[in-house]
């Protein structure tokens, strides 16, 4: 059981697994302030395939992560705290006060223990102690709003972050930063490849989409695609090397096979051009999931060619993870 949990901890989707899909939801269309808030929060895909809610009802959550050497531990980055969810679900805790708002993004340290980071609208927070303290690393960035944030899944306090001036990368865990790309964008969204560690994508506003292939350290503009729209999110296929889908307003979904070098348009069977966010099955290939938002999600199994409802009707889906099936049961 130790060796099988390390693993989880190297590699961003182990071998043999089972996984299942976890979205943060905002289910907001026709809503009015001060009625009831409908079904929100953290939702998972069960095995009949239907959408299934904790019970713990928020009506704002940007983004998760797990913890790999406790897998009934969840971080889950919300528009009021960060909040930790455990034994399975069972239990959320708030992790922070009324000093911080706006989180936007949480990235869990593979490498370090009970070492935790998330972005928020003044800065970056890091505890290493699971959450009970926190000290602010966000003291050298210009402009301190920060919406995307990785650590290396390989190196243990190799962070890259994004804000409104572009792809920032920290060697010493925040200490110290520096521009890696991106300059003068605001950027959306940061991923790591499942299959190259040295591989990066980032999504921008306006800019388009940038790419990095020496570990983070320097980012370049992949072309045309995206330019001039907002990208919200990127997906590297786990199944597929090369294979990668981006996500934008206005744009809608775009493929490509090959690394980024061409693109193909998979916008037949949405109902809009807009999409929030997007992810790959890491089990079955080309299957890929994309919100639009205030409609529904949707699922398709041929890489996007054709689409269908994947139910959660209404909603934004703010961000799409699939984790190992032990992390909730």
């Amino acid at each position: 059981m130790t060796k099988w949990l390390m693993s989880i901890a190297v590699l961003p989707f182990p071998l043999c697994a089972q996984y299942t899909l976890y979205a943060c939801v905002t289910t907001s269309k026709e809503y009015v302030v001060g009625a009831k808030l409908p079904p929100s929060g953290l939702f998972s895909k069960a095995s009949d395939g239907t959408w299934q809610h904790p019970g713990y009802n928020h009506p704002f959550l940007t983004a998760i992560d797990y913890d790999a050497t406790d897998p009934a531990t969840v971080y889950i980055s919300a528009g009021n705290a960060l909040i930790r969810g455990s034994g399975f679900g069972a239990k959320w805790t708030f992790l922070t006060g009324s000093d911080v708002t706006e989180l936007r993004d949480v990235a869990v340290d593979r490498n370090a223990p009970g070492t935790i980071y998330f972005a928020h609208s003044h800065g970056i927070r890091v505890s290493r102690n699971r959450g009970t303290t926190w000290q602010e690393i966000g003291a050298g960035l210009h402009r301190k709003f920060t919406e995307a944030l990785r650590v290396d899944r390989q190196r243990s306090g190799v962070l890259l972050a994004g804000g409104e001036e572009g792809i920032f990368r920290s060697e010493d865990g925040g200490k110290t930063w520096r521009i890696a790309g991106a300059a003068g964008f605001q950027v959306r969204r940061i991923e790591q490849s499942p299959h190259d560690p040295c591989e990066w994508l980032s999504t921008t506003q306006k800019g388009g989409l940038f790419a990095s292939h020496d570990c983070g350290k320097t980012f370049e503009n992949l072309g045309s695609i995206g330019v001039g729209t907002n990208l919200y999110d990127v997906a590297f296929d786990p199944t597929t090397p090369g294979r990668i889908a981006v996500a934008g307003w206005g744009a809608g979904i775009s493929v490509s096979q090959d690394a980024g070098t061409t693109w193909q348009a998979r916008n037949n069977g949405l109902p809009k051009p807009a999409v929030v966010s997007v992810v790959f099955d890491p089990v079955k290939p080309g299957r890929i999931y994309a919100s639009v938002p205030e409609d529904a999600l949707y699922v398709s199994d041929d890489t996007g060619k054709t689409w269908t409802k994947d139910g959660l009707e209404g909603s934004v889906v703010n961000r799409m993870r699939f984790f190992p099936e032990v992390i909730f049961r």
